[in-house]
């Protein structure tokens, strides 16, 4: 009796978030992630029930990697400023360094597909939500300490911060001018 193929899921699903993020969950064909994956599509469909369902896991997949590496940056030690420039820094250089320039996987699904479906939705919040968190955090102590001056609903402004740093992450998609970017991410900050 033939033994059935062994798998490493873990590599299964971030190949799979590699596909989806590159070709968006629409244009990325079930031979592509059996492409990307080396899984034959009952073997995709018998693991992972499907094409969304993997989509969802490979969401789960860049909030635990992705997302989470944006939260280190922002728990880093030193002044708030600093943290808050390396992190849109950091996103301005990875999207331009790309050159597919897919983005954020996070920000690209929300756009093509968390309208139209609830758990996509679900999923693409709670990252966002994360980062939100994590930036109040982050706000709420730089006011104790004095580094941020703007007054203020703090939740608010972490909202403020997050919506320039989630456009900076779509403009680094089509925009080639990282001056004109880091123009912006200065700005921002000396408001605070």
């Amino acid at each position: 009796m033939a033994r059935p193929r062994q798998f490493d899921e873990d590599r299964v699903v971030t190949a799979a978030m590699e596909t989806f993020w590159r070709h968006g969950y629409e244009g990325t064909s079930t031979r592509d992630l059996c492409d990307s994956t080396g899984l034959g599509p009952s073997s995709l469909y018998n693991t992972f029930g499907g094409k969304r369902l993997l989509y969802l896991r490979a969401l789960n997949r860049y909030y635990e990697t992705s997302t989470a590496e944006q939260i280190a940056l922002l728990q880093r030690p030193g002044p708030v400023k600093d943290r808050l420039r390396e992190m849109m820094i950091h996103a301005i250089d990875a999207d331009l360094d790309e050159t597919d320039r897919r983005g954020c996987f996070a920000i690209n699904a929300a756009i093509e597909a968390a309208g139209l479906d609830q758990d996509i939705r679900e999923a693409v919040r709670r990252s966002f939500d994360r980062v939100e968190d994590e930036l109040y955090a982050v706000l709420t102590a730089g006011r104790h300490t004095g580094e941020i001056r703007a007054t203020g609903d703090v939740r608010a402004l972490a909202r403020r911060i997050q919506s320039t740093y989630y456009g900076l992450r779509v403009l680094g998609r089509v925009r080639d001018d990282r001056q004109a970017l880091l123009a912006t991410v200065d700005s921002t900050l000396a408001d605070l």
